[in-house]
């Protein structure tokens, strides 16, 4: 039970990451990923609404988790992370500046230094809150690290 409620979590965060090539990357480790497709800001898995990657609310952006499902140390994960969080930003009409609070989860809290090498100076000279952890059996999808934020518009 607990391998198949991993495989579909795998699936969901695959379809947030929204990385060119993560089927492929997924075909090649021999894993299979349903039909994903991005429709606005809402994910679909066969033709079924699944999640958004973002949420408006007044005058607040809420940033769904996301991670890198792609092979690399925990460097490149934080910047795959970090560059696809302020696309997400930009599509919901926020930026990285009007960002308030970010929640880091790591696969090991070992790569906390090299995450923070990554992530430092990317918010700008007023950086929001944040809160990391290191999640026991490891972040969704084979990623090192998932982030997830709320922002002002």
């Amino acid at each position: 039970m607990q391998n198949q409620r991993r495989s579909v979590l795998k699936k969901m965060m695959a379809a947030v990451a929204g990385i060119t090539g993560i089927n492929a990357v997924a075909k090649a480790a021999g894993a299979h990923l349903p039909e994903t497709t991005v429709k606005g800001n809402v994910i679909y898995e066969q033709d079924v609404p699944l999640f958004s990657s973002f949420k408006i609310h007044g005058n607040t952006v809420y940033i769904a988790g996301i991670g890198a499902h792609v092979e690399g140390d925990i460097k490149s994960h934080t910047e795959i992370v970090l560059k696809e969080m302020e696309v997400q930003l930009k599509k919901a009409g926020s930026s990285m500046d009007k960002v308030l609070k970010v929640s880091v989860f790591l696969h090991d809290l070992n790569d906390y230094k090299g995450m923070n090498e990554v992530y430092k100076g990317r918010f700008g000279s007023n950086p929001p809150v944040r809160t990391t952890v290191a999640v026991y059996g490891g972040v969704p999808g084979n990623s090192l690290v998932e982030m997830d934020c709320i922002a002002a518009l």
